[in-house]
């Protein structure tokens, strides 16, 4: 290769804008439970992959990681939270938060007669999660994270992705986008996977969304 073609490639690579980064989470084949616990988004071994990839150490056993699932957007939403710790005692200092974000907790999309788009959240979006993203802004450090869960659903046979509208929120709080976790509700069996979804998902969703953000503090 010439170093005239070198130098346009390497131009051209300049001005392409960079993809983030999505990956596929799988259970293991020997994974006794694949299936999230009733009401909740992730399965157990999707936590415990959260707590090996993003709480590790080197020499250290994973670190205690914080699990909060919110009930409702109205009011009070924090005070009706449920946390669970997983691992052993407390995390020592608050660096990361994993919110889990039951699909029947989002609101439902705007009609579109209405003028509004099939993506569009109502008010309880903006006013609920946003200051859910604000008072998590507040509580994590700078370069703290915050993982969000949660899973499409079908509203009249609309499928509906809550994403856009949770990453929106976020940034506004002063969250930065990391990367997207893709949480398979399937079971490897050979050399093919089976769908394991859970109980209460929509019809044909066999998978969750696992959102990595990171905390900015302007200084």
């Amino acid at each position: 290769m010439s170093s005239t073609h070198r130098r346009a490639l390497g131009t051209t690579r300049r001005h392409t804008a960079r993809p983030l980064p999505t990956t596929v989470w799988l259970p293991t084949p020997h994974q006794p439970d694949t299936v999230p616990a009733p009401g909740a988004v992730l399965p157990n071994w999707a936590i415990e992959q959260i707590r090996t990839e993003f709480t590790h150490c080197p020499d250290q056993p994973p670190a205690a990681l914080l699990k909060i699932s919110i009930p409702d957007t109205g009011p009070g939403m924090d005070a009706r939270a449920r946390l669970v710790t997983y691992g052993n005692g407390a995390p020592s200092r608050m660096t990361m938060l994993l919110a889990e974000f039951h699909p029947d907790v989002l609101p439902a999309p705007i009609d579109n007669l209405a003028g509004g788009t099939a993506d569009e959240m109502p008010g309880a979006m903006e006013e609920g999660w946003s200051g859910f993203f604000h008072r998590a802004h507040r509580l994590l450090p700078a370069d703290g994270l915050l993982l969000l869960a949660t899973r499409q659903r079908r509203d009249d046979g609309i499928l509906t992705d809550p994403l856009g509208s949770l990453i929106a929120c976020a940034r506004t709080a002063g969250f930065r986008y990391l990367q997207h976790v893709i949480v398979a509700h399937a079971h490897p069996a050979d050399d093919r996977l089976v769908p394991t979804p859970p109980a209460d998902a929509s019809p044909g969703v066999i998978h969750s969304d696992l959102i990595a953000l990171t905390a900015i503090h302007h200084t």
